[in-house]
């Protein structure tokens, strides 16, 4: 019997027209849930093969999750053009729309790295989901004056030598959430988590398996 994971590219709806996306699953083992996967800025390189975003993926994937993966508007393959932010959220609502319809059994998780986390975040309070995993968000440029927060088990994932989302930044913003995120600082990290993607893997891992 094949053990390992599956990988299917596929095309879904958003509201600018069709977005590109990769669809994982464990192979025969069991899925445990589904989750979505926003990737960094696509006007800085960004795309869902961004290595950051592929660790992410690859750790649902070895919790037995199935992982929906997808370029933004106007990125790679995707249709629309790039909308600051605001465009992107309604990508990733209409990807986690699309997972739901595919009617798998158990949670359903948001992840994302820079950008893509803070939109991830703004996913996550738009629409209820039952965990979040959050890398080097830049809360400030693109998640900015919430009216709540996200009401589900929540992860950030921090370098601090972070050269593009402060240390700082990331510590007052949680510190101003009440309960707020559990925070995992990396100490010598810096923002791609370049020789340390191992252990970013291993501290989704270790989340997913405590929520």
């Amino acid at each position: 019997m094949n053990k390992l994971p599956q990988s299917h590219k596929i095309s879904i709806r958003g509201p600018a027209g069709e977005l590109e996306a990769i669809l994982e699953s464990p192979g025969d083992a069991g899925i445990n849930g589904v989750a979505v996967v926003c990737h960094p800025h696509p006007q800085h390189g960004g795309t869902m093969h961004n290595k950051v975003a592929h660790t992410l993926a690859r750790s649902f994937v070895r919790s037995n999750f199935a992982v929906l993966r997808f370029n933004f508007r106007g990125t790679e393959g995707s249709e629309g053009v790039y909308d600051n932010g605001v465009g992107e959220l309604d990508d990733a609502l209409a990807a986690l729309a699309w997972i739901r319809q595919q009617k798998v059994e158990g949670p359903l998780w948001l992840a994302g790295f820079s950008f893509g986390a803070a939109i991830a975040v703004r996913a996550a309070v738009a629409r209820d989901v039952d965990g979040l995993i959050s890398v080097a968000p830049a809360i400030y440029r693109f998640a900015g004056n919430l009216d709540a927060q996200p009401d589900c088990p929540w992860l950030i994932i921090q370098g601090d030598e972070d050269e593009l989302v402060e240390i700082d930044e990331t510590v007052e913003w949680v510190d101003s959430l009440d309960p707020g995120p559990e925070l995992l600082v990396v100490p010598g990290a810096e923002h791609f988590f370049h020789g340390r993607l191992h252990e970013l893997r291993e501290a989704v891992m270790a989340f997913i398996a405590d929520n």
